[in-house]
């Protein structure tokens, strides 16, 4: 692994701190912000690429704010919020912003809601359900993903078990080995009692998934003005649910781009192509 490593720094947001990574550089901001139960530092290899021709800021959306997944979970729409006023406290004007999954949904409303802001916004896998989703009432353990986050394991003797595990999942089968390595060195931490346990429990991945039912994004995507483009996986389960192409088409400056061989976690599976991805998306911008 390079030596290049970030400055980890804690920024108040008035009635919350909220961690994120650091990556100094000469150019534009790029903001990047992770999936539903992962990790900042899983953008690591590839910040590390893009950093010197830009600042880079990867917050951590899991465990700055108390929530009850019972109780409607953590809002997409106070990270929208959060995502702001970030970028507000700490004086960052027209970022580029890259987001994956939950992080991707959360960058779509937040421009949608209280920009324009973004000089252009990459949205890799975004979670826009079926529009019928967001109308219904729904119990934590009938939540298609919230019901099984809340169950998943958290607990392995040592990284090597853990480890053993992670690659016996269909999930994690595809990913680039220093992801991997990154996702056990920060997405775990020593258990109270032993072992280790995941950095954002079952409980908090649980929260965040409750927190995008009350919001229908569909809607929100017209308001969008900045350049967008629409990462997909070829591969990706979520291809049978959500119809990103439609989405894409809802921007009024967008494109659509299939990543073949990939599923969900494109960040994780394919990082140097996605380097790749950003660094001429954004350079077009500029």
């Amino acid at each position: 692994m390079k030596t290049n490593d970030p400055v980890i720094r804690s920024q108040d947001l008035g009635d919350a701190d909220l961690q994120y990574l650091f990556y100094d550089g000469d150019g534009p901001t790029i903001i990047l912000l992770h999936a539903t139960g992962f990790l900042p530092w899983l953008w690591h290899p590839i910040a590390r690429e893009l950093s010197g021709s830009y600042k880079i800021i990867a917050p951590y959306f899991c465990d700055h704010r108390e929530t009850d997944p019972t109780k409607g979970g953590l809002s997409w729409m106070k990270l929208a919020d959060d995502l702001c006023q970030l970028c507000t406290r700490l004086q960052i004007k027209r970022p580029f912003l890259v987001g994956h999954s939950m992080g991707a949904t959360v960058m779509a409303m937040a421009e949608a809601v209280y920009g324009p802001k973004a000089a252009g916004i990459i949205l890799i896998e975004p979670i826009f359900l079926p529009r019928d989703f967001y109308k219904i009432q729904i119990a934590v353990e009938d939540h298609p993903l919230a019901g099984k986050s809340i169950k998943r394991r958290n607990f392995w003797n040592n990284a090597s078990e853990a480890r053993n595990y992670l690659k016996s999942k269909g999930l994690f089968k595809n990913w680039d080995d220093e992801m991997l390595d990154l996702y056990i060195k920060y997405g775990m931490v020593p258990g109270e009692t032993g072992g280790l346990q995941l950095t954002c429990p079952p409980q908090k991945e649980a929260s965040l998934f409750m927190g995008g039912m009350p919001y229908d994004p569909w809607p929100m995507l017209p308001k969008v003005s900045c350049p967008v483009k629409v990462i997909e996986g070829q591969n990706s389960a979520n291809r049978s649910v959500i119809d990103l192409k439609k989405a894409a088409s809802l921007f009024p400056r967008a494109s659509y781009q299939l990543i073949a061989g990939a599923g969900h976690l494109i960040p994780m599976e394919k990082p140097k192509e996605m380097v790749d991805i950003i660094a001429k998306f954004f350079a077009y911008i500029i």
